[in-house]
């Protein structure tokens, strides 16, 4: 399997948007701590979350295309066919077909939530992860107008794969406290 240290360098030459990388890193902090809690390969799951964007700036993020050519940029590269799999169904709309594995939903899920944690950050006076109560995610999660981009369905896939809506807002905020100096937050 691809090393961490390989897979950042082909994220880092497909990617070159600074946010883009940032949400790319706090996807992969939060589907390592649920591949944790689940007793699933961390490696793996960390791996997706790392990969799941890697082609979308060649897409220029289309949401038609976004996820369909990763493949060609993943095996290559020695990525397992599980994780490219689930880079290309975490974008349903370009994949035509439902989610149905755990990693599937997990890393929708996993992605997903990291927008509206940041979000959710943003809106704090200091702007930092240490300062965001998990309940005030999961209380925007119900605003439909704050974040709007924010797929809330994609959200809760965390309960497909056996994790509550509170318990996983607690889980991302601490998974992405842990590499809050990365994220700048």
């Amino acid at each position: 399997m691809i090393s961490r240290e390989a897979a950042l360098e082909l994220l880092r030459r497909h990617v070159k948007g600074e946010n883009m990388l940032k949400h790319c890193l706090a996807s992969e902090a939060v589907l390592r701590a649920m591949a944790r809690k689940l007793g699933e390969d961390e490696a793996r799951w960390g791996l997706a979350g790392l990969l799941h964007d890697v082609d979308v700036e060649l897409t220029a993020g289309d949401p038609a295309t976004h996820g369909s050519k990763a493949p060609e940029l993943l095996r290559p590269a020695g990525v397992p066919e599980d994780v490219i799999e689930a880079i290309r169904m975490h974008n349903e709309l370009s994949s035509g077909a439902k989610r149905t594995e755990r990693l599937h939903h997990a890393l929708a899920a996993g992605e997903t939530v990291t927008g509206l944690v940041t979000a959710t950050t943003l809106v704090y006076p200091d702007k930092k992860l240490t300062s965001v109560n998990p309940n005030s995610v999961v209380k925007r999660m119900k605003e439909k107008l704050f974040a709007a981009s924010v797929n809330r369905d994609a959200i809760r896939e965390c309960e497909a794969v056996g994790i509550p809506l509170p318990d996983f807002a607690v889980l991302a905020v601490e998974a992405m406290r842990g590499i809050s100096a990365d994220l700048g937050l």
